[in-house]
């Protein structure tokens, strides 16, 4: 349920559920929420298992998430599903981001397969126009009863390499902002937490449905 709206549903307080397995996604999710005193646990931590996704956008599998969690707990849910859309890869890995890092999550082996794909299209140096990308992040917020509130944020950049930082998580150290020149591995949490594609997102969800920014 997506765009501008006649009126959105409040989020009443109290408890949350946080419809991720992710630790990285997480610590960034609960410290965002942090300033309005929400108790917040995991779909992990009510013994949720992951749902398969099988939705064919960022927003698509967010509601698939959420839903699921705010059903299986009796507790309105916040998902996030997020990655990395690299231009010269028309887009990918997109929302197969996290499959691009295989079973044991090793994204060394995603950054490695980004750059083999960007020098044979022709983009290997630093300036080529097919190392533009996109952080996009979906979130999510769902109650029991199945309705759901959409939200989408992005943060433009450029794809580096080798990977550089180690205070992210996923591809943050292959991706550097627009307007900086630090990976998002290597700058302070706090800092990414005020500019990344989630935060974007995160500030029109509160604005629609906490009731201040």
């Amino acid at each position: 349920m997506t765009g501008l709206k006649a009126a959105r549903r409040r989020f009443a307080g109290g408890k949350l559920v946080l419809a991720s397995h992710n630790a990285g996604k997480l610590r960034e999710i609960a410290a965002l929420l942090e300033p309005f005193g929400i108790e917040v646990s995991s779909a992990a931590d009510h013994g949720l298992p992951e749902p398969e996704e099988t939705g064919a956008t960022f927003i698509a599998n967010a509601e698939l998430k959420a839903v699921a969690s705010a059903k299986g707990t009796g507790l309105p849910a916040l998902a996030d599903d997020s990655g990395l859309a690299v231009t010269g890869l028309d887009g990918a890995p997109g929302i197969y981001s996290a499959r691009w890092a295989g079973e044991t999550k090793n994204f060394a082996h995603a950054f490695d397969r980004i750059e083999r794909e960007l020098v044979a299209k022709g983009a290997a140096a630093e300036d080529a126009p097919g190392r533009r990308a996109a952080f996009i992040c979906a979130l999510t917020l769902a109650w029991p009863d199945g309705h759901v509130e959409s939200f989408e944020g992005r943060i433009d950049g450029v794809i580096v390499t080798p990977g550089r930082g180690d205070k992210g998580f996923g591809y943050d150290p292959i991706f550097v902002a627009d307007g900086h020149d630090r990976t998002f591995a290597e700058i302070d949490p706090a800092q990414k937490h005020a500019i990344s594609h989630r935060a974007r997102a995160f500030a029109q969800l509160v604005e629609a449905c906490f009731g201040r920014s």
